[in-house]
């Protein structure tokens, strides 16, 4: 039986591994530690049902409520909770599913404990790269990836050595206005770029998903995941989502790794790995995909997958400061505060401006954030 801890209980990774969990059954996973940011009301009905040894929520009022109806339970608040959550002793994988820079401390907390990750936060690696990666070496972890795409790739490069690559392909859906022209981008409301036509996300993804930004940050961590120079990265548009991502080989082969669009398969992986289990699918359906499309993204258009695309050319600090601006820039669109358009506009000129430091510590990571954050609020 393997010990799980899930960070981000309540959003949509954290939900869909809960139901891995329950198909797999009882007997193959115990779940031990559960935390989330305030959506009490939904922990208490997973706490009911899996039972957890502890409960971490980091809005304290919510870590209240939850006491009074769970007094039996050890409830945990604030960062501090969290924490100790992510670092439990009885856990052997966690589960890193708190989207945004919320989750980045907790990540690198079960790192420097220890633990196996499940990986869907993209900070830890956008932010810190090289460092995580030392960090989790030095500490005998595990990184395996949860993204569909890095998934895909994690097992298309399965028993192939690294110099037989010659490139990574990975997929974009290429999300609600991949055939608008430029001139209809600036009229985008933020309902709209809320609408993907694929995937059901939070809402912080689902906009980076229409900037294609959120492809930019697979770019970053395909890179350190799978130690691959961005001169052998690519992306391309893949409406239909089948194709998770492909590796192609130096003799002229392709692996693909396909699916009908889910999380369940990714997210299975990273819990049975390298094992596989009967999962949740049925048998792929070929009539309702029975033609798939592929096109090159535009640069022009989407700006901020060239942005991601250029700062881990200049490397450093840049991808950390990029990821950071572009979340307050998103946060301002949610706001009215900035157009679409502007989200990758404002933040090229800002990476323009910015002299990228040499990332050593979180400090360093946390400073470099702030910093971001704080320029972007305004500019």
């Amino acid at each position: 039986m393997k010990k799980i801890a899930i960070l981000g209980s309540t959003g949509s990774i954290g939900k869909q591994t809960l139901d891995v969990i329950r198909n797999l059954g009882k007997e193959e996973f115990k779940v031990v530690s559960l935390a989330a940011k305030s959506d009490w009301e939904t922990l208490y009905k997973q706490s009911l049902e899996f039972d957890p040894e502890i409960i971490a929520l980091y809005d304290r009022k919510a870590a209240f409520e939850l006491r009074k109806i769970l007094p039996n339970k050890e409830i945990l608040e604030g960062e501090e909770g969290v924490l100790l959550a992510s670092s439990w002793a009885s856990s052997e994988l966690v589960v890193s599913a708190i989207s945004g820079t919320l989750g980045l401390k907790p990540t690198i907390k079960a790192i420097e404990a220890g633990k196996d990750i499940a990986l869907a936060n993209k900070e830890a690696l956008v932010s810190g790269g090289k460092f995580i990666l030392e960090l989790a070496k030095k500490k005998g972890a595990n990184l395996l990836p949860v993204d569909s795409e890095h998934s895909a790739i994690f097992q298309c490069l399965k028993g192939n050595a690294k110099n037989e690559v010659s490139r990574l392909i990975i997929t974009a859906s290429g999300g609600p206005f991949k055939n608008r022209s430029y001139d209809e981008l600036d009229s985008i409301s933020y309902n709209e770029a809320l609408k993907h036509p694929t995937w059901q996300m939070g809402p912080k993804i689902t906009i980076d998903c229409s900037t294609l930004m959120n492809k930019g940050l697979e770019v970053i961590e395909a890179h350190f995941l799978f130690d691959i120079p961005v001169e052998k990265i690519e992306v391309v548009i893949h409406p239909e989502s089948v194709i998770h991502s492909l590796v192609e080989f130096i003799d002229g082969s392709m692996m693909a790794q396909m699916s009908r669009p889910t999380m369940f398969v990714p997210i299975q992986y990273a819990l049975t790995h390298p094992e596989r289990k009967k999962g949740l699918l049925e048998p792929f359906n070929f009539e309702l995909f029975s033609s798939l499309h592929f096109q090159k993204p535009d640069f022009n258009r989407f700006v901020c997958l060239k942005l991601a695309f250029d700062a881990l050319k200049i490397g450093k600090s840049m991808p950390c400061f990029m990821n950071a601006a572009n979340e307050v820039l998103v946060e301002r669109f949610s706001k009215n505060q900035v157009s679409w358009l502007e989200i990758g506009n404002k933040l090229n000129k800002l990476m323009d401006a910015y002299e990228p430091i040499a990332i050593h510590s979180l400090d360093d990571i946390i400073e470099v954030d702030n910093e971001a954050k704080r320029i972007a609020l305004t500019y």
